[in-house]
């Protein structure tokens, strides 16, 4: 009688530096948006677990923000988060990119080194370069750090990405499903949809201005009766030039993003969404620590 397939569970971090494709890959791992991604680098602020499930494993993906020289508060606790979550994990997941050169800088090959986990480089973005400079890159990343595995993938286009997934589950610890089947994350939908609002921001304003926002959820009424969620939310700024440009004349830019994230939070909901967004100032929010811990980056 053949032996039954023992079930594997386990925490799988995805690291790299900012900008890499880190949210996108998660996102593509789960089969639903529950990340937000947009060019501009250190978008993700928080770990966000996306959960895949398989027949024989349960995969738990810690996405992580980007590893990076911090110095604001904020910074540095972005930083953290991915740090402390290499440390916490089963396996870990070293997201580069393809179109750039090696990263020679040791700061993530000793937090690497630290975690004493299995490690898989990851080369995303294949589809932006010629075949013949995948090797070259590949023999100079086995030169900085041993790999379990290495993956090159796009994760923009799913390309390699089923054979990553089919890397893990062996290097996991036999283990329960710790969430529902049907679960893929376990961040409240209020969570997500600040996340929606705040990626609007991140696309549509520069300089400045995304990295001085933070986004507060302060009403989420479910309407059952109508089909509708009503929402209403602060977008937090550090200075009333940032409310300016946020506002914009007669309330143009707030008025698109505020369309433009409904849109998004509807697909995700399924449901119509009334969304009411005002603009606050907190005066140099990202350097208190109350304030910080008041919008959850604590």
């Amino acid at each position: 009688m053949a032996e039954k397939q023992k079930f594997r569970s386990g925490f799988v971090a995805i690291i790299g530096r900012p900008n890499v494709g880190k949210s996108t890959l998660l996102n593509r791992i789960v089969g639903q948006k529950i990340a937000i991604t947009s060019p501009k680098p250190q978008t993700t602020r928080n770990r966000i677990l996306g959960i895949q499930n398989l027949e024989h494993a349960q995969i738990l993906y810690v996405d992580t923000p980007g590893i990076h020289e911090a110095r604001s508060p904020l910074n540095r606790y972005m930083v953290d988060q991915a740090r402390s979550a290499c440390l916490d994990v089963d396996v870990v997941l070293w997201l580069v990119e393809a179109d750039r050169s090696v990263d020679k800088d040791p700061m993530i090959p000793r937090l690497l080194e630290k975690s004493k986990h299995p490690v898989l480089l990851v080369i995303n973005k294949i589809d932006t370069i010629p075949k013949g400079k995948l090797l070259p890159m590949i023999d100079a990343y086995c030169k900085i750090c041993p790999f379990a595995s290495i993956v090159p993938i796009s994760a923009l286009k799913g390309d390699g990405v089923d054979a990553l997934m089919g890397e893990i589950p062996e290097l996991l610890p036999e283990g329960p499903r710790y969430y529902p089947e049907d679960q893929l994350t376990d961040v409240p939908e209020r969570f997500i949809v600040a996340e929606m609002i705040r990626e609007q921001i991140m696309m549509r304003t520069k300089d400045e201005v995304p990295y001085g926002v933070a986004v507060l959820v302060e009403r989420f009424q479910e309407n059952p009766a109508r089909n509708m969620v009503g929402i209403s939310a602060v977008i937090n700024v550090e200075r009333d030039s940032q409310k300016g440009i946020l506002v914009g004349k007669g309330g143009a830019m707030v008025r698109q993003i505020g369309t433009s994230a409904r849109k998004e939070i509807e697909r995700m909901l399924g449901v119509k969404v009334h969304l009411e967004l005002f603009v606050r100032v907190q005066k140099n929010w990202t350097s208190s620590g109350r304030m910080l811990k008041e919008f959850g980056y604590e």
